[in-house]
């Protein structure tokens, strides 16, 4: 079976969906690999290390006539006119925001498989991307909070005085939040955490946070990890929970998401003025709308005082670690469907029916249909 990666064309990508690594694992297994040129460049990969590792480079137009299209990202309206009728493709879909990609993909019988709907269960973890790379953003927010706070984050003594450590505030203790935890204390700050579900206490306390507790907690609905609903009642109180912490933060990170769904404001602009000058914001879900009321996607600007990062693709900026992990996980995923004569799509089997989003000109994804009423 023939395997292309597409070189991605979404503005600030710099990821690849396979590395040289992947490709050599793919070619031992016999399938074949055709990679476009200049696809791993961002990614610190050249033409000749796919070359080395196996793969044909090629044009896009030939990349596109593969069996299965790779890619991080979601094909392109254009791509999927190129592509194959009855190829497969698997990348990033989100696919009940894109009814547009999700029509283009009926009309030619394309399988589309998407990695954000993989189980978040224990036997698909190697193929699990949404943790690989929130992990991943979870350690560059803090970093990258660190870069535009004036202060350092450890206690310091000195001859010349006693540094107080930061305080760090995160909102969600996801994959993303959980591993900010963990960067933000090893790098000596005090940190605070609020989430909408209450068994996250535990990990939390485990990493050395402190977990900000929420009456009524207990009444969200949580799916697939995520908060599936959360009432107007509950975001006040834990609003009204925030409010004085918020303010003696020195850095906040928000990581708060509902599937399918805008993210929820967090910290409203008052919130923003409340806090200290110097004060630094990491929106971790601007690229859903936003924790923070007024951050503004791919930009980062100073506001009442405040510096508010707006990064909407934070994985990106480490693409040889996120492009390595992904590899893996998109690999996993397809020896799981496939052998090298072709797809072997089972759909009473767990991950095969939570991954494909489309088959044979059939939507068949169920949480796709009922957000698009399909």
């Amino acid at each position: 079976m023939n395997i292309g990666v597409v070189k991605e064309t979404k503005e600030f990508e710099r990821r690849v969906a396979l590395s040289p690594d992947g490709v050599k694992l793919l070619i031992k297994k016999e399938y074949q690999i055709s990679v476009e040129s200049g696809a791993g460049e961002a990614s610190y990969f050249s033409d000749q290390e796919y070359l080395d590792a196996g793969a044909r480079i090629a044009s896009k137009a030939d990349v596109l006539k593969s069996e299965v299209i790779l890619k991080v990202n979601s094909l392109t309206l254009e791509e999927v006119d190129q592509a194959k009728d009855g190829a497969a493709c698997i990348s990033f879909l989100y696919a009940y925001s894109h009814p547009d990609l999700v029509q283009a993909f009926l009309k030619k019988k394309i399988t589309a498989i998407s990695m954000d709907a993989v189980p978040r269960i224990s036997r698909a973890q190697k193929m699990d991307a949404l943790s690989s790379q929130a992990n991943l953003a979870g350690y560059k927010s803090v970093i990258l909070g660190s870069n535009y706070l004036g202060k350092i984050f450890p206690l310091m003594m000195t001859a010349s005085g006693t540094i107080t450590p930061a305080k760090v505030l995160i909102f969600g203790a996801g994959v993303a939040g959980l591993q900010a935890i963990a960067t933000a204390k090893r790098l000596g700050a005090i940190v605070e955490v609020t989430d909408v579900r209450p068994e996250t206490k535990e990990q939390v306390e485990s990493l050395g946070g402190r977990f900000l507790t929420v009456e009524g907690a207990e009444t969200v609905k949580v799916e697939g990890g995520y908060a599936a609903e959360v009432s107007a009642e509950f975001l006040a109180k834990q609003k009204q929970l925030i409010e004085d912490k918020i303010k003696d933060a020195d850095l906040v990170i928000t990581t708060a998401l509902v599937m399918g769904k805008k993210s929820p404001i967090l910290v409203t602009e008052d919130m923003v003025k409340s806090m200290k000058t110097g004060s630094v914001i990491v929106d971790m879900a601007v690229e859903t709308g936003g924790n923070c009321a007024i951050s503004e996607i791919n930009q980062t600007v100073v506001k009442h005082g405040v510096t508010i990062v707006g990064e909407s693709n934070l994985p990106s900026l480490l693409p040889v670690n996120a492009s390595q992990l992904y590899a893996t996980n998109i690999s996993t995923l397809l020896l799981h469907l496939s052998s090298k004569d072709g797809l072997n799509l089972d759909f009473d089997e767990e991950i095969t029916r939570g991954s494909v989003i489309t088959y044979d000109g059939v939507l068949i994804h169920e949480f796709t249909k009922k957000i698009l009423n399909l």
